[in-house]
């Protein structure tokens, strides 16, 4: 595990970013493509700590992209059942958290790479 750091005034654009998936869930869809979109752009030059909460967001948008297709196939097939939606709202909110801690804290995700959090 690496060292914490304080958070730099780089780190503002990630925390921005985890704010807008929050956001999405209330506004809808156009905040969290905004984000990753912006994720996509600011990888490349961050540093690797950083890099890792980018990949984390661009992660969690194509796999909360996945879990939402899935979610609606279920709500369909169960028809009214509006707990797969919850679910993924509620995976989308512990990941945001998850991964803004560790960046508050000065920290990549622990698990970048999880499909979970």
């Amino acid at each position: 595990m690496s060292q914490p750091r304080s958070p730099a005034p780089d780190s503002r654009v990630p925390q921005v970013l985890y704010a807008l998936y929050l956001l999405g869930l209330v506004t809808g869809f156009l905040s969290v493509l905004v984000a990753v979109i912006v994720a996509y752009v600011y990888r490349g030059d961050a540093a690797p700590w950083l890099a890792a909460h980018y990949r984390y967001l661009i992660r969690t948008f194509w796999i909360g992209l996945l879990y939402a297709m899935a979610a609606a196939a279920l709500t369909v097939v169960v028809i009214g059942l509006a707990l797969p939606p919850l679910l993924l709202s509620a995976w989308v909110v512990i990941r945001c958290v998850v991964g803004w801690r560790a960046l508050r804290l000065g920290l990549a995700p622990a698990r970048p790479q999880s499909w979970l959090w």
